[in-house]
């Protein structure tokens, strides 16, 4: 028996030995530099045909037992060709190897993003096989530099864990857009449609936007005090053409969201909306779309038409006015028609402005109309964004009022304080 097991182990020796071949050239995290975010912007007086390169670089190590005292993160900018060349040359002054394994967003300056250049740089992403496709473009009012290095999280001080969370808390609220790098590349070749990035800034407007309603604001315009990040991510970077050209509220990117089949649904969006009973107080309410919206195109007229219906289930959360809608049918009936006719006011609001200003719209909407065409080049001969602005859309809102929050009864105010 032991003759004839000698020649197994023998063989089961050699099977480790090549499972355990070609370790040699591993990297080690110590040795890496993990760029988290590349920043884009017009170098100053210095010769055309260059871009500032910025580079966040993550220390992974922060925080934890070995390594803890070392800082989260390190910041470099200088100019170059292009950003693919700015890889090696920022080995230069940093001694690890730079790895794009934990690169999570392109961070693009207002003023590079509406040079008509910008898109020439844009496409370097495109030659580079290590930049993920699914990578966010954030527009920042102020330099990648500036906004990179007054970007101060106080809690998580981790950046790539930071974005991540902010990322993520902005597309399940409907703030913020998804902004993916595919989707410019996508939507910027259709020649149908306009792109919304991420809009975001460290500098606070002087004087703020306090208005009546808080969802009226783009990133720098919202009021806050305390010790908190100054950091503001809101609204977004509208792109036509691979050019930004304005940008959207809060409450236009949401309903961008909302009418859209292309973007994924936000979890939760709450907002305030007026009270028809009682116009000194707003109704707080939990917005969601109710399935998919139903859209009847006829594009075959001399002025083409589209009739779009948005279901909506709608939660009543705040009742300033102390009304009981569950006990009383007429006010529960006026205050869905009332909520009904807000909703499509906004909507249509929203369309008259892409069709007068952007001359496109952000919802996706190419995509369902080349269902009405038999072939690519009719649709092409067609030609959506010329003639989406002179269309007629008719917005109709199915509402439906889910529940008045967890508890449905008020007490009679007038009883409470006898």
């Amino acid at each position: 028996m032991k003759i004839v097991n000698l020649p197994c182990k023998l063989a089961l020796f050699s099977l480790f030995f090549l499972l355990l071949t070609g370790c040699w050239d591993q990297t080690e995290v110590e040795q890496l530099a993990y760029v988290v975010a590349i920043g884009l912007d017009k170098p100053e007086d210095v010769k055309e045909g260059l871009v500032e390169i910025t580079y966040l670089i993550a220390n992974p190590q922060s925080g934890a037992k070995v390594g803890g005292d070392e800082p989260p993160r390190e910041i470099i900018s200088f100019s170059v060709n292009d950003f693919i060349n700015a890889r090696n040359l920022a080995n230069t002054v940093i001694a690890k190897q730079i790895s794009y394994d934990l690169l999570r967003f392109i961070i693009v300056s207002e003023e590079f993003a509406k040079d008509d250049d910008f898109i020439k740089w844009m496409y370097d992403a495109t030659k580079a096989t290590d930049f993920r496709r699914d990578l966010r473009i954030l527009v920042s009012k102020e330099s990648p530099s500036t906004f990179m290095q007054n970007n101060e999280p106080l809690v998580d001080k981790r950046p790539h864990k930071y974005f991540d969370l902010i990322f993520k808390r902005g597309k399940e609220t409907g703030t913020i857009p998804p902004g993916e790098l595919f989707s410019f590349y996508r939507i910027t070749e259709s020649d149908a449609n306009v792109f919304l990035g991420v809009y975001a800034t460290t500098e606070q407007e002087e004087e703020g936007a306090r208005q009546e309603d808080s969802d009226q604001i783009i990133a720098g315009e919202f009021d806050s005090s305390g010790e908190t990040n100054t950091t503001q991510f809101a609204g977004s970077a509208v792109f036509k053409e691979g050019k930004m050209i304005d940008t959207l509220t809060i409450e236009e990117t949401r309903l961008s969201f909302l009418l859209s089949n292309i973007f994924e649904k936000p979890r939760e969006i709450l907002t305030a909306m007026p009270d028809p009973f009682d116009e000194d107080y707003q109704l707080t309410t939990r917005i969601q779309r109710d399935g998919n919206i139903d859209m009847n195109m006829d594009l075959e007229k001399e002025k083409p038409t589209i009739d779009v219906t948005v279901p909506i289930v709608l939660e009543v959360m705040t009742n300033h006015s102390m009304n009981n809608y569950s006990d009383d049918v007429k006010k529960r009936e006026k205050l869905e028609d009332s909520l009904e006719d807000t909703l499509t006011q906004k909507f249509e609001d929203l369309i008259k402005k892409t069709q007068e200003e952007f001359g496109a719209e952000p919802f996706g909407w190419s995509l369902i109309a080349r269902k009405e065409f038999l072939s690519i080049p009719e649709y092409e001969e067609f030609n959506w964004m010329k003639t989406y602005p002179e269309m007629e859309i008719n917005v109709n809102v199915n509402l439906r009022i889910d529940k008045f929050g967890r508890q449905i009864r008020l007490p009679d105010l007038d009883e409470v304080r006898d």
